[in-house]
């Protein structure tokens, strides 16, 4: 899932959740449409690794994915998203399941397996030694069949067997008395299993259909973890997706990385040499009073190719020739601010990217346009991307951070959070830490092609170090928007309380959030106290890098 930012200006890019699937309007395989078989694995994807977030625990997860099938590519999506999660806890290998070998488990603690292709052909080597190991085994939606089946002593020895897909529309997920939600949207089935022994099953989460009746969502018998559906399909901030990022602290975490700590995290949004230098500093003095440090993310030059805001007239001008919001900075440093890289100008060129080549307005590193339905629609990386381009605009910003006597930031955050995979690994190269949700593709992972067309973003609710190899500070719970748009619903400071108190499911995982000094403080005013009171302590960004 990913999520949008709005400017000041023209209620800009967005603030609403997707998932790739959602996007493209497809949700998992569904398990019950016959019509999709298998189709023989014809090339080899080679197994890719990550090393752990830091702070990580000495979990060492084989992460394996479908990839037959018309929807073979969305094996990769999920995997994807797995692996970003599993470098919580560790390092991760990830690999096509039908790749497998026998005794490849070995080499590793855990196994993560993503079923999303109906009937893949599964290697008779992984289901056996899926069977036999001690080790933690965390087996997600599609295919157990051929597990309880190939394993005489499954049923006997875990309490449960496959059962039937329900398709009822589970608006809900209950989990540690929580109750997350589900978009119905999704009709692939969630799994009910055959529960033989409910003496040797517990139910870690639970599905619950519109006429309020459950059943199991996710169990635990012995070292086997089972979830009945992919969790990363259609996701938005309060989803059951928050589960599956907890239950991974049991299946792959230690007794240090599972203490119960919550974490609260505010950055300040879309500052550029625009800025107005009251409303920083009305920001800097809530926040210090309130003793909660802060980030605040800032692109360094403003640009206004066709005049928007100067009756025509174009407008370029540097932080350097603002020395009020320079001060203006360097007060909210002496209030608990850390500055981060926010881009270079926060828009592209002297065009619409996608609305008026203005400054924290536009994209900078990734194309768009908007279409005649009002929805941003993600075009593929800008002309002239390459790693050599986007190193220039990383130099340029830096170089004009310095000359402005602010110190050079050490992370960096997208603009709008995307990028192309280049820019992405440009970023990694250079920084290695970004503060942001990221957006990946089909490609990265497999180390094939990048399809730039089947983009998906991810949020996480405790530090990573993603497929790019940079060490992600979260932000998971969004931003204050008090009006509709882009086709996305408002946002006020409950909803992001609410999603807060929903997220304290996750042990050891944080509320974060950002927000636009243009907003004044009244809405800050009731979103810092509100989460504090759901038990969150405010930390600065930066000390989410050492875990």
């Amino acid at each position: 899932m990913r999520i949008f930012k709005i400017s000041r200006r023209a209620l800009a890019a967005v603030g609403a959740a997707f998932t790739a699937t959602a996007v493209l309007g497809v949700g998992v395989i569904n398990a019950n449409a016959a019509a999709i078989t298998p189709t023989a694995v014809t090339t080899t994807i080679a197994a890719k690794s990550g090393k752990a977030a830091p702070g990580g625990g000495t979990a060492k997860t084989l992460v394996l994915y479908d990839i037959t099938g018309p929807y073979g590519w969305m094996g990769e999506v999920y995997a994807t998203q797995a692996a970003n999660l599993t470098s919580h806890f560790g390092s991760w290998t990830a690999a096509p399941v039908a790749s497998y070998k026998a005794k490849d488990l070995d080499a590793y603690t855990a196994v993560v397996y993503l079923g999303s292709t109906y009937d893949e052909p599964l290697p008779a080597a992984f289901l056996d030694d899926v069977a036999a190991t001690k080790k933690p085994v965390t087996w997600v939606f599609d295919n157990i069949w051929q597990l309880t089946s190939r394993d005489a002593s499954f049923a006997a020895a875990h309490g449960f067997t496959s059962g039937t897909f329900d398709t009822a529309g589970v608006g809900e997920v209950t989990y540690k008395g929580a109750s997350l939600t589900r978009d119905t949207t999704d009709k692939s089935g969630i799994m009910n299993l055959s529960i033989t022994d409910a003496s040797k099953v517990k139910t870690l989460a639970s599905a619950v259909r519109p006429d309020g009746s459950s059943f199991p969502w996710a169990v635990q018998s012995g070292n086997f973890t089972y979830v009945g559906e992919i969790p990363f399909a259609y996701v938005t901030h309060d989803d059951r997706y928050l589960a599956f990022a907890d239950m991974l602290f049991d299946s792959l975490g230690d007794t240090g990385l599972s203490r119960e700590r919550h974490r609260g995290l505010a950055r300040i949004e879309d500052v550029g040499p625009d800025a107005d230098p009251a409303e920083l500093r009305a920001i800097a003095d809530y926040l210090y009073a309130e003793k909660v440090p802060f980030s605040v993310a800032v692109y360094p030059r403003y640009r206004d190719p066709k005049g928007v805001q100067n009756n025509g007239k174009a407008e370029d001008y540097t932080l350097v020739q603002r020395p009020q919001v320079v001060s203006a900075l360097k007060y909210m440093q002496q209030r608990g601010g850390t500055l981060l890289m926010h881009g270079y100008t926060h828009q592209f060129g002297s065009v619409a990217n996608p609305y008026d080549g203005m400054s924290a307005n536009d994209f900078e590193f990734y194309a768009a346009h908007v279409d005649a339905k009002d929805s941003v629609i993600y075009d593929g990386p800008v002309a002239g991307d390459s790693a050599a381009w986007a190193a220039s605009r990383i130099t340029s910003s830096a170089l004009t951070f310095a000359l402005a006597g602010l110190g050079v930031p050490s992370t960096f955050e997208f603009p709008h959070y995307a990028g192309s995979a280049v820019d992405y690994q440009t970023v990694n190269s250079i920084m290695g830490k970004r503060y942001d949700r990221g957006l990946y593709f089909p490609g990265v992972l497999s180390g094939g092609k990048i399809d730039y067309t089947r983009q998906f973003g991810q949020f996480f609710p405790y530090t990573v170090r993603d497929v790019y190899g940079s060490v992600i500070i979260p932000e998971n719970i969004g931003n204050v928007e008090p009006l509709p748009f882009n086709n996305h619903p408002a946002r006020l400071p409950s909803d992001l309380v609410a999603s807060a108190k929903r997220n304290l499911v996750v042990r050891d995982g944080v509320a974060s959030f950002f927000y636009h000094p243009y907003l004044g403080t009244d809405y800050l005013k009731q979103l810092v106290p509100g989460i504090k009171a759901q038990g969150y302590t405010f930390v600065a960004g930066d000390s989410m890098l050492n875990g």
